[in-house]
C-alpha cells in the first residue's frame, strides 16, 4: 500500500499551505468569510446564514403535522435552484397528501414548485391558487401549469399596481387566509421577510428555510 507522502513530508505540507494561502477565494468564500477588516464580520455573516442541520428540518416538518392537517401558505423566491425547487416538490407532495389544504401563488421557481407537489398528490380540492393580478398576465409557463389548476383566484383589480405592490396585496390575502406560513427566502428577500413578519404579529405559525 502507497503512504501519501503529503501526509508525512513537512515540506510538501509547507508547501501545500503556502499555495492555499496565497489562493484567491471564490466568490463564496468571500461572502462566507469576508476577507481583510472585514474577517470579523465574515465570521458574523457565516455563523448566521449557515443552513440548519438535517435534524433541524426534520423537527420542523414534523412540527407541521402536529394537531392534524391545516391550511399552509407557501412562499418563495423565484431564483430558485434545481434541487430546491425538487425538495420543496416533495415537501408540498407529502402535506396535500396528508390532507393538508395548500395556498400559493403562480410565480416560477418556489410557487411553481409547490403547485407541482400539490398535483402530483391528486387531491385537487386541496391546493388554492391566489395570483397577484389577473390570470392573463401571468408568464405563460405559469399559465400552462395553472390549466391543470382547480381553484385558482385571481385578482384583476391590482393590474394597475406594479407587480410588487401586487404580489404584497396578494401575499397579505394568502396569509389571511392560513394557519401557518412556510417561506423559503434569503436573507435579502424583502417582501419575503416582510409577509413572515406580518404572519407572525397575526398569530400565525412560521416556518422561513434560508437558502443562504
Amino acid at each position: 500500500m502507497h503512504r501519501d507522502r503529503r501526509r508525512s513530508d513537512p515540506v510538501t505540507s509547507y508547501a501545500d499551505d503556502r499555495e492555499s494561502a496565497n489562493r484567491l477565494p471564490t466568490q463564496g468564500e468571500s461572502i462566507v468569510r469576508g476577507s481583510g477588516d472585514d474577517e470579523q464580520y465574515g465570521v458574523q455573516v457565516m455563523e448566521r446564514a449557515k443552513p440548519p442541520a438535517d435534524i433541524d428540518y426534520l423537527a420542523e416538518l414534523i412540527a407541521m403535522q402536529q394537531n392534524g392537517p391545516k391550511q399552509l401558505g407557501f412562499f418563495g423566491t423565484r431564483n430558485m435552484g434545481f434541487l430546491h425547487q425538487n425538495l420543496i416538490e416533495v415537501l408540498s407532495y407529502a402535506m396535500v397528501l396528508t390532507d393538508n389544504h395548500i395556498y400559493t401563488s403562480g410565480a416560477t421557481g418556489t410557487n411553481a414548485a409547490v403547485i407541482r407537489g400539490a398535483l402530483r398528490a391528486e387531491k385537487p380540492h386541496l391546493l388554492t391558487v391566489v395570483l397577484p393580478q389577473s390570470r392573463s398576465k401571468q408568464p405563460p409557463e405559469s399559465q400552462e401549469l395553472l390549466e391543470q389548476v382547480q381553484n385558482v383566484i385571481d385578482m384583476p383589480d391590482n393590474d394597475e399596481l406594479s407587480l410588487l405592490e401586487a404580489s404584497r396585496l396578494c401575499n397579505q390575502d394568502i396569509v389571511g387566509r392560513v394557519q401557518q406560513v412556510i417561506c423559503f427566502a434569503f436573507h435579502d428577500s424583502r417582501l419575503l421577510l416582510e409577509t413572515c413578519t406580518e404572519a407572525k404579529e397575526q398569530r400565525k405559525i412560521v416556518t422561513l428555510f434560508y437558502l443562504d
